[in-house]
């Protein structure tokens, strides 16, 4: 890669993905931003600059994307609990005897 373009695409999607799930576990976006870009090292404006390139331009589309990574974000949750429910329970009838 030449210099003017550090990171990979890949590399600007994750980030961008991560900034958008996690932005709910800071006060602002720029709070996710400034802390994703600490960890992939970057700058928060580079970082910033990618999330803005890839959110909708609507209003409503935005609006739309952010009820849908809701409504993921609450199944994701939903379902580790059931997974570790299952993993205990599956630990508990191995120790079983029958």
């Amino acid at each position: 890669m030449d210099g003017t373009n550090k990171y990979s695409p890949e590399i600007h999607e994750r980030a961008v993905r991560l900034v958008l799930d996690t932005e709910g576990q800071h006060d602002s976006r720029p709070e996710a931003i400034q802390s994703v870009a600490s960890k992939i090292g970057c700058t928060p404006k580079t970082l910033r600059k990618w999330v803005m390139q890839a959110l909708p331009s609507s209003p409503a589309l935005a609006q739309q994307e952010a009820k849908r990574i809701q409504a993921l974000d609450r199944e994701n949750r939903e379902l580790k609990r059931a997974n570790e429910i299952l993993r205990k329970a599956s630990v508990f009838f191995t120790q079983v005897q029958f």
